[in-house]
């Protein structure tokens, strides 16, 4: 009989739930019922099992030839040229001289064992992690505000039965095609806002009486709350007992909202005073309400800030904590949500644990077996990490794992510069990724159906992959690589290798924190049973955050009043416009999987910028013709798309592709003083037509 498994798409945050049927020599994919999907995937999901037979396959350990070539190693070798690299960079230069990047779409399991091989087997503090280009700003804002940081605090399906639902800065149709299936009752009720600078695909789900798309200027999104915030004031329209009851801080509010009436926000956003007016009213009417925010509100200097915004905004409403309303953000990577939980943040230990409370390193030290002070304090956040590259007192030696930086990193060409100037770049990865292709050492690993392991989901359900196929002869998985770097370096602790039993351990490790897991085990996840976070022993889980009390130590929930600078857009003339970047539904983070996807290439083989009519005429874009995009970090290379769907004032350019259509070429690696996150979202550009002479590569 033909082995079949049930297990979970490789890719966001949704996780949407599959069966794989088949074995090495060829796996097929099937929709497989789940509160989250109902059987349905996107294109990236029907075809994902392609991944595991690709050519591209890397299969043996590569370490770089003196003439830059790779060339095949075995693991002894690998691993022994790694462990020596790594302590002499230790002894020479100190241990902060070695960095870590991980990645969101690690397994809990290896994003804890990764956290802790950094800090006990390297002695490091400089460890980070992609999410810093994610949910670093909601992370923020959620745990200022409610004390505790889980994406959606409620479970999906309760958006079934929402009436009114407000969508900030997230294209849910092309990134989780799934997830639209919630939205079908706030559609049915008119009651789907999107705000969003460009009429996307979940902005058109709002046509024909569904609702309504409010199309900001990029970057304003901060003023159009502060505006939202203040008609719900003014007009009376606050729920004044859940504020008291509930909340501390709404004076500040009040006063600090005065400014933003609504004419002003009308003239700094471009959204009219009369669609203010009845989202305010709309959002204030009843039952059934939620916000939600994305990636488009907060990758920003002030991001935090935004989603702060959006927070206050759903508690002078009296929606967070209820059993009819609430707030959340969308996770975007497939673990985005436990990988920040359990140790690659610079700042954190596992549990979601502060790294500088004395309490909380005594706890996972004692987990480890190791005395508290011989955990390192607080390390940089990810771009301060990788802007350290090279420089005098920065990281010299890097190892990366589950991420490729030269893609999807800020001011991306720096980040080039950065890592060829390292003494040594380590990389695990399946595919020679942009980043890979730079390393001195490349490490073959597992896929996502090769292994077991435990992933979050954006509602904080913690879910079961299953191992389907068994892995290639000469790949390995991290949890291995690990343990066989840390008795090479003499470690202390343990480093297993059984997914179940570092599982055990990551919990023990959270019990207490604010993401405990310590009730949970892999044989209660394989019953099936929904598993919501914080999972203490004993308990039977939260699938419902903040029904009685916010995780202060008063139970309520902090109001924190935020401000908004004025900022003028940059003039547009001379082909001077404002850039945003984003994904589409054929392609995935920085492309590194899907571009290896036939099928998914051949629907979308390039970048292309898209660019409203008028504008292009103006520029004498043609649709289909060749632009450079400048900024002051570089040049991108590209067609344009010409379409309405835009904002006079705006481009967009998706970020999956490479070279000289990498959109974070252009990118700055300014970030937000809170949460570190990179300012992706406004880039001032200059756009220019090409003649038919300049469109060769410029590399």
């Amino acid at each position: 009989m033909t082995p079949t498994t049930a297990t979970h798409c490789p890719y966001c945050a949704l996780q949407c739930a599959m069966t794989l049927t088949g074995d090495a020599g060829g796996v097929t994919v099937a929709g497989r019922d789940f509160p989250t999907n109902r059987g349905g995937l996107c294109k990236k999901g029907w075809t994902s099992a392609e991944l595991l037979s690709s050519p591209e396959r890397i299969l043996e350990p590569m370490l770089r030839q003196p003439d830059g070539s790779f060339a095949v190693a075995t693991w002894d070798d690998a691993l022994d040229l790694v462990a020596a690299r790594l302590a002499a960079g230790r002894a020479g230069h100190g241990a902060d001289s070695v960095g870590v990047f991980g990645g969101g779409g690690l397994t809990n399991e290896k994003a804890y064992q990764l956290g802790k091989f950094a800090r006990l087997a390297l002695g490091t503090s400089r460890i980070d992690y992609n999410g810093r280009f994610c949910m670093s700003s909601a992370a923020a804002a959620g745990n200022r505000a409610f004390g505790l940081d889980r994406g959606l605090p409620f479970p999906v399906e309760d958006l079934d039965d929402a009436s009114t639902i407000l969508i900030l800065g997230s294209n849910v149709a092309q990134t989780m095609p799934p997830f639209i299936g919630h939205l079908a009752g706030a559609r049915a009720a008119g009651g789907l806002i999107v705000v969003d600078p460009r009429r996307t695909a979940t902005a058109r789900l709002t046509e024909n009486g569904a609702g309504s798309h409010l199309q900001p200027t990029p970057g304003s999104d901060l003023v159009l709350l502060l505006g939202l915030i203040n008609i719900v004031i003014t007009e009376n329209l606050a729920d004044l007992d859940y504020i008291d009851r509930r909340t501390v801080g709404f004076d500040e509010l009040r006063r600090s909202v005065g400014q933003w009436w609504p004419e002003r926000v009308q003239a700094q956003t471009g959204v009219p005073v009369r669609q203010l007016r009845d989202l305010a009213r709309r959002l204030a009417a009843g039952d059934g309400t939620y916000i939600l925010t994305g990636r488009g509100v907060e990758q920003h200097v002030d991001g935090t800030d935004t989603a702060t915004a959006a927070i206050n905004l759903s508690l002078i409403l009296g929606l967070v904590g209820t059993s009819h309303s609430g707030y959340g953000t969308l996770t975007g990577q497939g673990n985005g949500q436990g990988g920040r939980e359990h140790g690659q943040k610079c700042d954190q230990l596992p549990g979601y644990r502060k790294i500088t409370d004395p309490a909380a390193r005594a706890h996972v030290a004692g987990v480890w077996g190791v005395h508290p002070d011989s955990i390192p304090g607080a390390g940089i956040p990810a771009v301060e990490l990788l802007a350290s590259m090279g420089e005098p007192d920065g990281i010299r030696t890097l190892l990366v794992h589950g991420a490729n930086v030269v893609v999807s990193a800020p001011n991306a060409e720096r980040v080039r510069a950065g890592l060829a100037a390292l003494d040594f770049l380590v990389v695990c990865d399946f595919f020679f990724s942009e980043t890979a292709a730079l390393a001195d050492v490349v490490l073959p690993v597992t896929q996502w159906a090769e292994e077991d392991g435990t992933m979050t989901s954006l509602e904080g359900r913690v879910i079961r992959r299953r191992t389907a196929v068994a892995a290639p002869a000469g790949v390995r998985s991290e949890l291995w690589i690990f343990q066989e770097l840390a008795r090479r370096l003499n470690a202390p602790s343990s480093f297993r290798t059984d997914p179940a039993e570092v599982f055990d351990e990551l919990c023990r490790a959270s019990a207490g924190g604010p993401a405990d897991y310590s009730g949970l085990s892999y044989g209660l996840l394989d019953t099936g049973e929904p598993a919501y976070w914080p999972y203490p022993a004993g308990s039977t889980g939260t699938p419902r955050l903040f029904q009685e009390r916010f995780r202060h130590a008063d139970g309520r929930a902090r109001i924190h009043a935020v401000r908004a600078g004025v900022t003028d857009a940059p003039a547009q003339t001379g082909g001077i416009l404002t850039l945003i970047t984003g994904r589409l539904l054929e392609h995935y983070q920085s492309g590194a999987q899907t571009r290896r996807v036939p099928e998914l290439v051949l629907a979308r083989p390039e970048a292309r910028l898209q660019l409203h009519p008028a504008t292009a005429a103006q520029l004498g874009v043609a649709d289909g013709g060749w632009v450079d995009v400048t900024s002051s970090r570089g040049v991108v290379r590209c067609r344009a798309e010409v379409t309405g769907d835009i904002r006079h004032d705006t481009v967009f350019l998706p970020f999956h592709f490479p070279g000289e259509q990498s959109a974070n070429r252009l990118t700055a690696d300014t970030t937000d003083p809170v949460s570190g996150m990179p300012e992706f979202k406004r880039t001032t550009v200059r756009v220019r037509a090409l003649a038919g002479g300049e469109r060769g590569t410029h590399g």
